[in-house]
């Protein structure tokens, strides 16, 4: 490698909206992010799953077909 030409890399602090820190390597000295691991709904288990017809639901309540 050559010397004097890669940037830094050091500890930094992650600061995610929700409030929640962690640490991880940058070359940054300070990072921010909208969402994380603690917030974001895949990994919290808590998603919504909206209660989506078919095509053939969405024909029968169309014309009224029980």
């Amino acid at each position: 490698m050559k010397a004097d030409i890669h940037p830094n890399y050091k500890e930094v602090t992650v600061t995610c909206a929700c409030g929640n820190t962690f640490t991880t390597g940058s070359v940054k000295d300070e990072l921010r992010v909208e969402i994380c691991s603690e917030c974001h709904p895949f990994f919290t288990g808590r998603q919504k799953f909206v209660e989506r017809g078919g095509r053939v639901e969405k024909f029968k309540k169309k014309y009224n077909m029980d």
